[in-house]
């Protein structure tokens, strides 16, 4: 655990104070002290929490910028009474007239002790930090006859203008306490976020409803998909008793009643069917409550059935080849000739591209290109089917699995692919615990279905496709780095629509006349090209297909003039720029042949894939 406190130190003494008192701690970086720098006060909290502190401890107006910087929390190490009558003591000391500048929150009733004290003091009160300065700066004229007793910044104004200053030092008995109370604080942090990260990963890693009652019949845990099946929002029945919300969950309420725990019983609801599991929750051997969690298995076995008509409609095949892809557009174009050479090869292949590119088309194109072009091509999105679904869908299952599975069990889209493709499409969505499985899949090569006790092997080239870097998803710790680089060989990015405008007319006349029932050549008028090319296209291919049916319909085209200013605007911001398309052609051909290097692959092995010579291959490496 990272124990890591910053203390932002006002003056030297303290920061000695500090050493003393916590000097192994500081000598093994537990503890982090940094002088107050007044200059840049604004910045200091940030620097510690960068260097990975959990609390930042400080005085006065460092606490008060710190407070306001950071997102970890900040312990005000306070200016007591006390620190300040020692300050006064040792100001006595040169028989002066002592001027106390101090911050307005600090509290010190001087009338209180002033008949105590026997000296006269100046009491000066600043609100912002910016006063400081002006305050010591007051009595520059009368410095022979006063002594400035203040904070670190009080002190260092008075030290550059030749003034005799005493520095109101933290007591040991308060460094002391607040660091102790910092330590405190960064352990029940560690423990409130270690609960509370353990119940989040178990309630979003399963897919199941979850609700859980105490003693008294009343809910105390409600997650997501017990909200979506129940049709009753948190709020409705947090703390309310089970029954008065769910009377026809009566049965966690028998189990908690008779003591009798329950597995894989089917209840039946309103509108569906639940296979349920209730479990008793047992605390230092006091029953304290009932869990239940349960799946909707008619929801289940309905997805199930669509998606293999889905499948069986589809037939397993690629309708898509590359001559099928409309391309004028330089960009495009080379990027359909990046996929033909990574189609002709066999590596895992990972295709970007925003909803509506066609990552689908180039798939199957990759597919038809390839030596698998008569075996079988699947393709599935990832992110419409459920995990547990999915798992199901991808491995197959056994008789007798799970619950509401098939008696004949299922052959998994795994086995459906062999010896041909599987499009895994937005596999970006795909969870932790499915990424491992998959990763497994990749390096083993075969897969155990759900409920079996052996391997099958495998011969199946995946593609993958995701609308968003899965890099991104591997730094935010949502995606498996391993799995990341093992999908990664190869990869390609399609453009979007508004990066290839050479492409809009061409493919919205190719649209008008796949879905027109006639054989007319439409004619469009120069202001709805205009329109056309000039609109920014955020569903891309998809959106100017539809556009073009609505088009059919009402002769008419709706563009939304925001998405066309958009254009204008970058447009305009990118006039003077220019492309150099061989530029370009020769930086992809660096990034491939380099990657392709730190795959393993031979010199040889990579020209033959790429179509080169070795003396072209080597002309290229050394351009």
């Amino acid at each position: 655990m990272n124990e890591k406190i910053g203390i932002i130190a006002s003056d030297i003494e303290l920061k000695e104070s500090i050493v003393a008192l916590f000097e192994e701690d500081v000598k093994n970086d537990k503890i982090i002290i940094d002088l107050l720098d007044a200059e840049h006060m604004e910045m200091q909290a940030k620097i510690l929490e960068k260097k990975g502190v959990k609390v930042v401890i400080a005085r006065s107006g460092g606490y008060k910028y710190a407070s306001s910087t950071v997102s970890i929390p900040v312990v005000h190490l306070k200016i007591t009474t006390i620190d300040i009558l020692k300050a006064m003591k040792r100001a006595r000391k040169y028989d002066k007239q002592i001027i106390l500048i101090i911050w307005d929150e600090i509290y010190f009733d001087y009338d209180e002790w002033k008949d105590m004290i026997h000296t006269k003091i100046i009491l000066e009160r600043f609100k912002e930090r910016d006063e400081i300065e002006g305050k010591v700066e007051k009595y520059i004229d009368k410095k022979d006859n006063v002594v400035i007793v203040g904070s670190g910044i009080a002190c260092s104004v008075a030290r550059e203008n030749g003034m005799d200053h005493v520095f109101i030092n933290a007591s040991k008995e308060s460094i002391y306490a607040t660091i102790s109370y910092a330590k405190e604080l960064i352990n029940n942090l560690y423990e409130e976020k270690y609960k509370r990260e353990v119940l989040k990963n178990i309630l979003d890693g399963v897919h199941d409803a979850v609700i859980a009652i105490d003693d008294n019949g009343e809910i105390i845990l409600y997650n997501e998909r017990a909200k979506e099946l129940l049709k009753k929002d948190t709020g409705e029945v947090i703390h309310k008793n089970l029954l008065d919300v769910f009377p026809k969950l009566d049965f966690i309420m028998e189990v908690l009643k008779n003591r009798m725990e329950i597995y894989n019983e089917i209840k039946f609801l309103n509108d569906f069917v639940i296979a349920a599991n209730v479990s008793i929750i047992h605390v230092d051997g006091n029953i304290q409550g009932v869990l239940c969690s349960f799946q909707d298995i008619t929801k289940l076995q309905k997805l199930e059935e669509k998606i293999r008509y889905k499948l069986n409609k589809k037939g397993l095949y690629a309708k898509y080849k590359f001559e099928d892809i409309i391309a004028y557009d330089p960009f495009m174009k080379a990027t359909l000739e990046k996929s033909k050479k990574i189609g002709e090869n066999d590596c895992t292949v990972i295709i970007y591209g925003e909803s509506g590119t066609g990552k689908e088309m180039i798939a199957q194109s990759m597919h038809n290109i390839s030596e698998r072009k008569n075996a079988p091509f699947v393709g599935i999105n990832c992110a419409a089917i459920s995990e547990s679904l999915l798992e199901s869908e991808l491995f197959g299952y056994e008789e007798g699995a799970f619950t509401g599975a098939s008696k004949s069990g299922k052959l998994g889209l795994f086995e459906l692919a062999h010896g041909g493709t599987l499009l895994l499409d937005e596999i970006n969505s795909i969870s932790r615990n499915l990424q491992a499985k998959l990763l497994r899949v990749l390096e083993e090569k075969e897969i155990m279905r759900i409920g079996s006790d052996h391997v099958i092997p495998l011969n199946v080239r995946i593609i993958a496709a995701a609308n968003e870097e899965l890099k991104r998803k591997v730094e935010d710790g949502s995606f498996r780095s391993d799995l990341f680089y093992r999908l990664s060989i190869l990869e390609v990015n399609i453009p979007p629509l508004r990066e290839r405008r050479e492409d809009i007319l061409p493919l919205f006349n190719y649209y008008l006349k796949e879905l027109s029932s006639d054989t007319i050549n439409y004619i469009i008028n120069k202001k709805i090209e205009e329109k056309l090319i000039h609109y920014n296209w955020p569903g891309n291919v998809r959106e100017l297909r539809n556009i073009a049916q609505r088009y059919l319909l009402f002769n008419e085209i709706n563009l939304d003039e925001t998405e066309i200013k958009k254009h204008e605007n970058a447009k305009k911001n990118n006039l003077d720029k220019r492309i150099d398309l061989k530029e370009i052609n020769k930086f992809v051909e660096e990034k491939v042949i380099d990657m392709l290097l730190k795959q393993g692959m031979t010199k040889t092995e990579i020209a033959k894939m790429l179509g080169l010579s070795r003396t072209g291959l080597w002309k290229k490496l050394n351009k």
